[in-house]
């Protein structure tokens, strides 16, 4: 099995691409930056397009969660993304998250904030490579989040 190099110990490279996704989602709880950015390839892919409805063009992601990340505050312990299991394989790491929060800005699915909370649990599937996700694949409680929210169940119009 190859091995990484960080902070000066060797670690499998399953090891490692489980440390991005520890570090990419420490960085999207911590709302004074973007330390998040450099964690995704610039070319990353999304699958993930349900609630925003970004371009399917690599790199579009990430307008994608600056955008979830205006929408929604942290406003209390709990609040955020929060790892519950980890399980990961070579280069693709599977998360488990809780993600909760409040609906306090401008949202393409609600514009106007409801200042309601969410608690909902989510999946992603992450592919990482050379340090940086280049894939994203999830799948989450959206109808639990829209109900929470008081949201109208999106529709193909």
């Amino acid at each position: 099995m190859p091995a990484a190099v960080t902070g000066g110990t060797a670690m499998s490279t399953t090891a490692a691409n489980k440390q991005v996704i520890r570090d990419f989602v420490a960085a999207l709880n911590d709302r004074s930056g973007e330390g998040w950015v450099p964690l995704l390839s610039p070319t990353v892919i999304d699958h993930n397009k349900v609630i925003f409805g970004e371009e399917d063009t690599p790199g579009a992601a990430i307008e994608g969660f600056r955008r979830q990340l205006a929408a929604f505050s942290i406003e209390q312990a709990g609040d955020g993304f929060r790892i519950e299991q980890l399980v990961a394989e070579d280069e693709e790491v599977v998360a488990r998250l809780r993600v909760a929060g409040v609906h306090t800005g401008h949202h393409a699915r609600m514009p106007e904030p409801t200042n309601r909370r969410f608690d909902v649990e989510q999946i992603w599937i992450f592919t990482v490579r050379a340090g940086q996700i280049v894939e994203i694949r999830a799948v989450s409680d959206r109808l639990g989040m829209f109900l929470q929210l008081g949201w109208d169940w999106p529709t193909t119009d």
